[in-house]
């Protein structure tokens, strides 16, 4: 798949994520499903910051000002989870956060997929694409699985910190015993 293909996917199993929040017949389902939330945004978001987000800044006409749009954005939905990563199972203000999280991503996503994505394939050859879908699929093993809202958010710096906040990330899943599918 080309990367915006694989992008979009990620946006499908978040989608598909929400539903199963909605479905969940416990607390106890209901916060591993936010554990897959944030663990899957988290990723998402660093591989657009780290490999989409700088190819349209450089290719598109206006890609400054729409990249920023989207970090801002992004920056949104990391407090938000962080503050879900925060509570624990059976919380009340669980739903309450999951809602603000659902109406933040389902903005995000069609921002995404109606506007940067289209000239994104108008811009990019396919062959650039598809080579920029490799290095995501490759990067995903790597990425971080929880939000840092104060960490960089565009390289050089987010290259560096990327790396070393996945690493913490994948120590904290294990000792809490997370999901790391």
């Amino acid at each position: 798949m080309d990367a915006l293909d694989v992008l979009k996917h990620d946006h499908r199993m978040v989608e598909q994520l929400f539903r199963d929040y909605e479905a969940a017949a416990s607390d106890r389902q209901r916060r591993g499903v936010v554990e897959l939330l944030v663990r899957e945004l988290s990723r998402h978001a660093a591989l657009e910051e780290m490999l989409l987000y700088p190819l349209a800044r450089k290719v598109l006409t206006d890609g400054d000002r729409e990249i920023d749009e989207h970090l801002s954005e992004h920056m949104g939905v990391k407090q938000t989870l962080l503050a879900l990563d925060r509570l624990g199972e059976g919380d009340r203000r669980t739903g309450g956060l999951v809602a603000e999280l659902r109406r933040e991503v389902t903005e995000h996503i069609q921002e995404e997929e109606g506007t940067l994505m289209p000239r994104l394939r108008q811009a990019v050859s396919q062959q650039e694409l598809d080579r920029l879908g490799e290095l995501i699929g490759q990067a995903k093993a790597g990425a971080p699985t929880r939000p840092h809202p104060h960490a960089p958010d565009q390289p050089p710096a987010l290259t560096l910190a990327a790396p070393l906040a996945a690493a913490y990330d994948r120590l904290r899943d294990r000792l809490q015993r997370r999901p790391t599918t």
